[in-house]
């Protein structure tokens, strides 16, 4: 398991690492995002992630996941106006995707589960999301709720 800029730890039994925020989401390019608001959204999710893995675990086990790459939901659209640029239009077109790395230890230590995977919905804007509306990360928060639920079981608590 690599690990890379951000580590974010939840409650001992979750540890999220991530490449540098600016290499983290490629592929979209859109207009430059300060340090700040990169590292926010960065935070953010992985900060989301660690809490819902973490309430999906039996009690002694670990898991780390390494981020390697997120897009957002939705693109940039430069060709409609002056002021598109600076804003995400988000279309079915431009679906979620989160690729990551984990390992699931149990409490003795030993490698239970590891793997990499690639999280996407590409009927992300057909289904309900459980996220309020005005979350900028619902549609990514979604993906990490699929995949605890998938990967790990049904979410306690």
């Amino acid at each position: 398991m690599r690990h890379g800029a951000g580590t974010f730890r939840s409650a001992g039994t979750v540890s999220v690492t991530h490449a540098e925020p600016d290499r983290l989401e490629a592929g979209r390019q859109g207009p430059p995002e300060s340090e700040a608001a990169r590292r926010a959204w960065v935070d953010a999710l992985s900060a989301y992630l660690a809490e819902r893995s973490a309430a999906a675990l039996p009690e002694g086990q670990r898991l780390d996941v390494h981020l390697r790459r997120v897009q957002r939901a939705g693109a940039f659209e430069p060709w409609r106006g002056p002021q598109a640029g600076e804003v995400r239009i988000v279309r079915d077109i431009y679906p979620p995707r989160i690729e990551l790395d984990f390992r699931l230890r149990g409490a003795d230590g030993r490698v239970l589960r590891e793997g990499a995977r690639t999280l996407s919905d590409t009927a992300f804007l057909m289904r309900p999301s459980p996220h309020p509306r005005d979350d900028p990360l619902r549609h990514e928060k979604a993906l990490i709720d699929d995949w605890v639920r998938q990967e790990f079981g049904a979410r306690r608590g």
